[in-house]
């Protein structure tokens, strides 16, 4: 059996994850990725395959704060923005899927700053 890449067994850990989460209209999924530099976050509904709402330190919304876009400080900031927009959808509830990461650092900050921000989970 060949060595398993950090990547590749955060994606079994996904899969794993995504066996239990699923995103329904009435409480989409809130997905989390993370790269080195940057942090995104979406809110899918599976049951239509539909991305509602996303956000990420890429955008030009983040930009403006001037912050660097991978650290906790962002995380946070990437959930407010999140929280901000799904509520604008009228989404307060939603299922939280961690991307096979560990509930620690930037993915709990994310979530944290989301709940700031008003959704339920």
């Amino acid at each position: 059996m060949a060595v398993k890449t950090k990547e590749e067994k955060r994606k079994r850990r996904h899969l794993r994850v995504r066996k239990k989460v699923i995103g329904t209209p009435e409480r989409p999924r809130l997905c989390v990725f993370r790269s080195l530099k940057h942090i995104y976050a979406q809110i899918i509904d599976d049951m239509s395959q539909k991305t509602l709402v996303s956000a990420s330190t890429l955008e030009p919304s983040f930009r403006e704060t001037g912050k660097s876009g991978g650290n906790v400080e962002a995380a946070s900031i990437v959930g407010k923005i999140i929280a901000k927009r799904a509520l604008e959808k009228g989404i307060k509830k939603v299922v939280f899927d961690r991307g096979g990461y560990l509930y620690h650092g930037r993915v709990k900050a994310l979530a944290d700053g989301a709940r700031e921000g008003g959704l339920d989970f």
